[in-house]
């Protein structure tokens, strides 16, 4: 199977890349869209940018962004070709009908959690595992898989911004997954990877698991953020990825108890009246358009609490009257 592609010619190649339809409806001839891909892909750094956005922390994430042309390209990869691809099972993020309740779900109830995190995720994962995970020689023509990897990566590694990323990391991740799993299965511990955070549960020695986990990244290119690891027992109240398992999988008491009053004034006064009570100028110097969007934020706020628990009773009726406007959830008072 690794042989079936030593005698493809150039033409086939160039046939191959261009069923790809990475250039989408352009209406181009072919030549052009393979001088548009080769044109891109050797000079893929000059078409992103730098973004930096806030974290909840405070800290700053640095993010590369595409610009139009090869975001175009890269969500055309993503659709086409690596959507294709299976992931591991204990990979929650990323891939068609994830959820966040996802990962929490394994670990509703356990003795003990441990929560790791992987320093750098993305600037870790190199060009070479790019190309072996996600364009392997066993699919793709050595130079249409090599253009691929190019096209997804940033100099010799994974932007973390380009639509691409995410599923390539459950693909380079496919392997550490899958033994971290088994091993983890043998001795009754529960476990989930949502991004760069690993989750264990169950009753163990956490110092044993951190240090299996530890070896295993580090036969990968990876390392532990030692500064975000975090040992919780049952007596505090255990967090995976923003969601509660102490007894079921629920959103902190905190973010609902905020929720319910933003509810409730928004009923009294109506969104506008609610908004100029407390002093609101982000969404109210946006005219019509800012209470709308505080609407669609509100809706937003109470898909995910449902979202974790769909039989959360205080927020179930309210999102049809969100969602339609009545009883004072309309854009004026």
């Amino acid at each position: 199977m690794s042989d079936l592609w030593k005698y493809c010619t150039a033409e086939q190649c160039r046939e191959f890349l261009l069923s790809l339809e990475l250039v989408g409806d352009s209406g181009w001839p072919d030549d052009k869209k393979l001088a548009c891909l080769y044109a891109v892909s050797n000079h893929v750094e000059k078409h992103y940018h730098t973004a930096v956005i806030k974290k909840r922390s405070g800290n700053e994430r640095r993010l590369l962004v595409p610009d139009p042309l090869l975001k175009g390209i890269q969500q055309k990869i993503l659709h086409n070709v690596l959507e294709d691809y299976a992931v591991s099972r204990y990979a929650t993020a990323y891939h068609k009908g994830a959820k966040l309740k996802d990962n929490a779900a394994p670990h509703v109830g356990k003795e003990k959690i441990l929560k790791l995190d992987i320093e750098n995720f993305f600037e870790n994962i190199l060009f070479k595992q790019v190309l072996q995970s996600s364009f392997p020689k066993k699919y793709f023509p050595p130079a249409v898989g090599t253009m691929l990897a190019y096209l997804c990566c940033y100099y010799d590694y994974l932007p973390q911004g380009a639509p691409t990323s995410p599923a390539i990391s459950n693909l380079v991740m496919k392997p550490f997954d899958e033994s971290m799993g088994a091993w983890c299965e043998e001795r009754g511990i529960s476990y989930s990877r949502y991004c760069d955070d690993l989750t264990f549960s169950g009753d163990f020695d956490a110092e044993m698991v951190k240090r299996k986990a530890g070896a295993f990244l580090g036969e990968m290119g990876f390392q532990l953020n030692r500064k975000k690891t975090r040992v919780i027992s049952r007596g505090q109240q255990q967090n995976v990825t923003g969601v509660v398992v102490n007894c079921k999988p629920q959103v902190s008491k905190e973010y609902r108890r905020k929720l319910r009053q933003e509810i409730y004034f928004c009923r009294k006064y109506g969104i506008r009246g609610h908004l100029e009570r407390i002093g609101d100028r982000k969404y109210l110097d946006l005219g019509e358009a800012g209470i709308e969007r505080y609407r669609l934020r509100l809706i937003g706020k109470v898909n995910y609490v449902l979202q974790v628990n769909q039989d959360d009773r205080d927020f179930i009726g309210c999102l049809g009257d969100l969602t339609s406007g009545v009883k004072g959830f309309s854009k004026k008072p």
